[in-house]
């Protein structure tokens, strides 16, 4: 699996989370979820447009 593949994997991960504590009621969480997604999604993005720094 690459890097971008583990990447959205772990992303839809994260998604999956902020709905769960968005139901739950835990407006924290999700907030910190959420940015964690946003990084996340970025480096996604970046590791298919093959801007990785990181040596394979």
């Amino acid at each position: 699996m690459s890097r971008g593949d583990e990447l959205k994997e772990l992303a839809s991960d994260l998604s999956r989370a902020v709905e769960t504590a968005r139901r739950v009621g835990l407006p924290t969480t999700v907030y910190l979820l959420s940015m964690a997604l946003v990084e996340v999604r970025e480096a996604a993005a970046a590791a298919d447009d093959g801007d990785d720094d990181s040596a394979a």
